[in-house]
């Protein structure tokens, strides 16, 4: 009998030991591969800075040298053990691209990006703790497309926090929103703010400071009725989906945006619409000198055939 109670009491204790790790919490271990091709302006570099500075589960690599082998990212992001590629791609010097991949297998989206102010461009007040989690919002209008659906899933796996990070701090503190206008997305960045709400002004106003400071003595805060406002810290920038393809920096086009243009394109327009403006200006110019040496009026032109019938060649 002490024998099968042995053996029974190691089966009943091996059973206890796995039940914890059976319920156990899965972790969302994301981390996210930031890095920039060459010939990035000093905009860019910041807006760089910006974005990984509040991302602590990011990691920020050397500039990448290639731009059309885009798939040996996912080597690069396998080596760092990250699951998310953040690439921005500048091309002649003034455009921003960025890449969001889901490595290894996809899917990747590319955006446009213009309309970009850094943090110490705007100069904002506001402030929030480095390291901390955002709280990811979303315009309701990314439930209605689905590569909107697709763009969203990408924004909280790469820009979203995940709990428990070792580099994150345990607080929550700024807004990261996504609103969609006019087949864009902006992005914007809050801090929210809590401040004790206070109703009476002067005399009555000091009172009810000293009430709250006799309060925190007391150790009353969490009884205290707190206004939440929210106070841009930047930055900001303008996202233009262009495609969604199937893999990782590769395979099958999902999406595609029709009403997309090229800045080279509104670039070459404005040059052409300037140029017709030019030549139309010299053509007129041209008809005009014609017609007056057609007439006479020029001296260096052809001067008109004299008339012998004309009065001032009868009476000279």
């Amino acid at each position: 009998m002490a024998a099968v109670y042995k053996a029974l009491a190691k089966s009943v204790s091996d059973k206890t030991d796995d039940a914890p790790a059976n319920n156990a919490v899965k972790r969302n271990k994301q981390r996210v591969l930031i890095l920039s091709s060459r010939g990035v302006t000093y905009r860019h570099r910041h807006l760089l800075k910006d974005l990984a500075s509040m991302m602590p589960h990011g990691r920020v690599d050397a500039k990448y040298d290639q731009k059309k082998r885009l798939g040996e990212l996912n080597e690069l992001a396998e080596l760092y053990n990250c699951n998310n590629i953040c690439f921005f791609e500048a091309r002649k010097g003034q455009d921003l691209y960025l890449w969001l991949s889901k490595a290894p297998n996809g899917p990747t989206c590319k955006f446009l990006v213009s309309n970009i102010h850094t943090m110490e461009e705007l100069a904002f007040s506001g402030n929030c703790l480095k390291g901390s989690r955002p709280i990811l919002s979303f315009d309701k209008s990314f439930d209605t497309e689905p590569h909107l659906q697709v763009i969203k899933q990408l924004f909280l796996q790469s820009m979203g926090v995940p709990p428990l990070q070792k580099r994150s701090k345990p607080f929550i503190d700024h807004v990261l929103s996504f609103s969609v206008a006019d087949g864009r997305i902006f992005m914007r960045v809050y801090q929210v703010q809590e401040t004790e709400a206070s109703n009476k002004d002067g005399a009555e106003g000091e009172e009810v400071a000293e009430e709250a400071k006799k309060r925190k003595s007391r150790h009353a805060e969490n009884n205290k009725e707190l206004d939440i406002s929210l106070l841009e810290i930047g930055p900001r920038c303008v996202l233009q989906p262009i495609i969604i393809q199937e893999g990782s920096f590769g395979g099958a086009l999902l999406y595609e945006n029709k009403h997309f243009v090229s800045p080279n394109q509104v670039r070459a327009d404005l040059r052409r619409k300037s140029a017709s403006k030019n030549n139309s200006r010299a053509e007129q110019n041209m008809n005009r000198q014609s017609k007056m040496g057609n007439l006479g009026l020029r001296s260096d032109g052809e001067r008109k055939p004299v008339d012998q019938l004309d009065s001032r060649e009868l009476f000279a």
